[in-house]
């Protein structure tokens, strides 16, 4: 597979030496700015790196391509995650940071997650806010000690709670830290998500 050139567009924040590193990804239709500000609220002195998903469905920007609801585009996948990864690890490079956590929501804690699973080395902490991981991931050996928090929906009709159950359960036989909190309802973000995130962050 070729791998995939990608500059994207992205917001920065510029933390203190030796803070965390926290990316932001944003879902469907929104943009670079969707979580940033949020990330920098939480860890006031973090660096923060928000990119952009360079997807454009009906001009919604997303990270990789679907071709229906749940039905991902499997190699378009692949090469935008490991684009991903190849510019993460030049924002850890740049700041140095030892601590580095991902926070995204739905399409973008699907791509979070996506890096994770292949290139485990790159995240120490992932935020997923209401995931959908819809095949069978292989087991990741270097998940082992990351810290994990899964946020969603009892009742979420884009990303079921049967398989955020799975998620979790792959999670935990990895060998991860995973921590998980369930809201009554469906995809959208509510109150309690960001106390379960602050608390996670403690």
């Amino acid at each position: 597979m070729s791998p995939l050139l990608t500059e994207y567009v992205y917001a920065e924040t510029k933390g203190a030496p030796g803070a965390p590193l926290v990316f932001t990804f944003h879902g469907t239709g929104g943009d670079e700015h969707q979580f940033h500000g949020l990330a920098s609220q939480l860890i006031p002195d973090a660096h923060v790196v928000s990119p952009r998903g360079d997807v454009s469905e009906h001009g919604m920007a997303r990270f990789f391509r679907r071709t229906g609801e749940g039905v991902y585009d499997m190699e378009d996948l692949a090469k935008r995650r490991d684009a991903m990864a190849a510019f993460l690890r030049s924002k850890i490079a740049d700041t140095g940071a030892s601590r580095v956590i991902a926070h995204g929501y739905s399409n973008g804690a699907n791509i979070a997650t996506a890096v994770a699973l292949t290139h485990p080395d790159i995240f120490t902490d992932v935020i997923a806010m209401h995931p959908l991981i819809p095949w069978s991931p292989d087991p990741q050996p270097g998940l082992n000690g990351t810290r994990w928090l899964i946020t969603a929906g009892e009742r979420d009709p884009i990303c079921p709670a049967p398989l955020t159950r799975d998620l979790i359960g792959y999670l935990k036989g990895q060998k991860t830290e995973v921590a998980e909190h369930w809201h009554p309802g469906g995809h959208e973000l509510v109150q309690s998500e960001l106390t379960a995130i602050q608390d996670f962050l403690k």
